[in-house]
């Protein structure tokens, strides 16, 4: 029987058709005759992970949950409750509009997409963090604090580190301004953590502490002791150093790294930005960590994730959206997408804004919106992203996507998929479990 549906669906090629429908137009003669080993030959090709258009991503992660609502996918006709106070504006993007307080992001909305219709089922905080930077459910209830808590799976920056590499001096994969809580590299071991810098740079005296060598200890003292732990590792033979020994060895070669290379002591040095670019992203955390992000995968890093708390507005969260949230956020996220593009950087650097969910679209009785991770806006831009879209709708309260839902899965094969990686790769745990590096998951075709 001859069928075929040629609509969107999940496990579909960049062409639109999915393995079983090139199977079913071969079993009709379409294909012009083609063999089974020529149509497996096709199969195969059609799993092979794109050509790359991202060499580089940095994530504005904004911990705690944005209020999408509030910000990108405003309801004006919804009652009081649901539409809050907030108005919308018109974007650069005829016929797109977005809150009031997104007058920056408005003015370039032609250089970003947003995608309305990200959704998951998890509404904790710890463990809906987890869930997004690894794919995985959480193995331990909401609440639980551990940095990092990703144990066992691999968080995505590890996923990047681990498969496009380092080809420079400064580190593959970075979190700053401290932590990201479920962005380690689980039991892919030191060698794919992240480079956690633990300063922020809006502080007047900001610095690196790992990249400044103590007073008294000159260059050559540096270098006569990294000799010696040199000999002293030989002695363990070619075989690496076991246990406890063979993850601080990983982490000396690290900051040995870093501390002996010019280039990538410049690249932390935010010192050296002119005050008027750093007027331009804003003197805020969010702000000159993306600018700081900018430099970073300008000199090489594949991976920047900043993690921005105090997104978990439970009440009263208007005036603090107004005064302490929406700002930065709009401020950072625009200056680092026009930035990147005038350096010519933003084609080859995929830049992702979001948090682990978003607020719930009744307003409480205590004047703020709870936990929801039912339907939030994602931003992207650059990296092979098609520029000046809305993908995807919710319904009439922003609360649940009446298209096609996008998932954890989905976002992060998108992701891995437009650096070139292959995200159905395996790798086994040490005790020889095979986990590849997505689970499930389409690539959402939608954003290219």
């Amino acid at each position: 029987m001859l069928s075929w549906n040629f609509g969107h669906g999940r496990g579909r090629t960049c062409d639109g058709l999915s393995r079983r429908d090139t199977l079913k137009l071969g079993g009709t003669g379409l294909l012009g005759g083609l063999s089974l080993p020529a149509l497996l030959q096709l199969q195969a090709e059609a799993a092979l992970p794109r050509k790359p258009t991202a060499t580089s991503c940095i994530m504005l992660f904004l911990e705690g949950g944005p209020s999408t609502i509030d910000m990108w996918d405003l309801k004006p006709e919804a009652p009081s409750e649901i539409r809050g106070p907030y108005h919308q504006i018109s974007t650069s993007v005829a016929g797109t509009y977005f809150g009031e307080h997104q007058p920056l992001c408005a003015k370039i909305a032609e250089k970003f997409t947003v995608l309305r219709t990200h959704s998951h089922t998890d509404n904790g905080h710890s463990t809906g963090y987890h869930y997004v930077m690894t794919g995985r459910k959480a193995p331990f209830s909401d609440g639980n604090l551990r940095v990092p808590t990703n144990d066992l799976y691999p968080s995505i920056g590890s996923m990047v580190a681990r498969e496009v590499g380092r080809d420079s001096s400064v580190p593959p994969y970075i979190n700053l301004p401290n932590p990201m809580g479920a962005g380690g590299a689980g039991f892919y071991g030191a060698e794919f953590a992240p480079f956690v810098i633990e300063s922020d740079p809006v502080q007047p005296d900001f610095q690196v502490k790992d990249l400044r060598v103590s007073a008294g200890r000159p260059s050559q003292r540096l270098t006569r002791r990294r000799s010696l732990l040199d000999r002293f590792e030989q002695l363990h033979g070619s075989e690496p150093l076991p246990g406890r020994a063979g993850v601080m060895s990983t982490y000396y070669q690290k900051a040995y790294d870093l501390i002996a290379s010019p280039k990538a002591r410049r690249a932390f040095d935010i010192r050296l930005e002119k005050g008027s670019m750093r007027q331009r992203y804003g003197y805020t955390s969010l702000g000159q960590c993306s600018l700081l992000a900018r430099r970073l995968v300008e000199s090489g890093c594949r991976f920047v994730g900043i993690d921005h708390g105090s997104w978990d507005t439970h009440f009263d969260c208007f005036p603090s959206q107004e005064k302490d949230l929406f700002p930065h956020a709009d401020r950072a996220f625009s200056a680092l997408v026009s930035d990147l593009e005038e350096r010519g950087l933003l084609e080859s650097t995929l830049v992702v804004m979001m948090g682990e969910m978003g607020r719930t679209p009744r307003i409480n009785g205590r004047a703020g919106r709870d936990h929801w991770s039912q339907a939030q806006s994602v931003l992207f831009a650059g990296g092979g992203i098609r520029p000046g879209q809305i993908v995807g709708a919710t319904d009439k309260q922003a609360a649940f996507p009446v298209s096609d839902p996008v998932g954890v899965d989905d976002l992060l094969r998108t992701i891995l998929n437009l650096m070139g990686i292959d995200s159905e790769r395996i790798y086994h745990t040490p005790l020889g479990r095979p986990v590849p590096l997505v689970k499930d998951g389409r690539f959402v075709e939608e954003l290219v």
